[in-house]
């Protein structure tokens, strides 16, 4: 085991992965425990995931298995109603609009399944493509596309019931 070698991709990438667990889960709190939580899994077998090339594509299906186990064991579903901001003129070229809307998004986000909010987070924030996407959520590139497709058909809904209510 190369402990050095890990200690230097955590200090390289360990914020991206933290930023990653964050968009997942919605809580810093909760981001912060499910990477060390992956990390921890991880440890004993770093040269192994080093091999593969991508440590940071193991590393976030642990934090979303991770996410998805601690669901199942919690036997509880979060269902996020707080009501969002009513901005029905919103300018992006103003920055705290910017700040608000950005809000807005991850609020919304929240509300979708773990599986589709991972896979708008790989999309979006990570840029990856689908057999990416795949890889990591464990299914095939159909149903990555799938995923996005009704998480984007649900944020579309959502946003437009609360400019409506606005």
């Amino acid at each position: 085991m190369d402990e050095q070698a890990m200690e230097v991709w955590i200090a390289d990438n360990g914020d991206a992965l933290l930023g990653f667990a964050y968009l997942v889960t919605g809580d810093h709190d909760q981001a912060a425990d499910a990477v060390q939580e992956a990390l921890t899994a991880a440890y004993p077998r770093w040269s192994r995931i080093t091999a593969t090339g991508d440590p940071a594509r193991y590393l976030r299906r642990c934090v979303i298995n991770g996410r998805t186990s601690r669901w199942r064991r919690v036997l509880r579903h979060e269902h996020l109603t707080a009501d969002l901001p009513a901005h029905a003129d919103t300018h992006l070229n103003d920055h705290a609009d910017m700040v608000v809307t950005v809000a807005e998004v991850q609020q919304l986000c929240q509300r979708l399944p773990l599986r589709q909010r991972a896979a708008i987070v790989l999309r979006y924030y990570d840029d990856l493509p689908d057999a990416d996407i795949a890889q990591i959520l464990g299914c095939s590139v159909s149903t990555v596309r799938s995923q996005i497709h009704h998480a984007l058909q649900s944020l579309r809904r959502w946003a437009t019931a609360e400019q409506e209510t606005s």
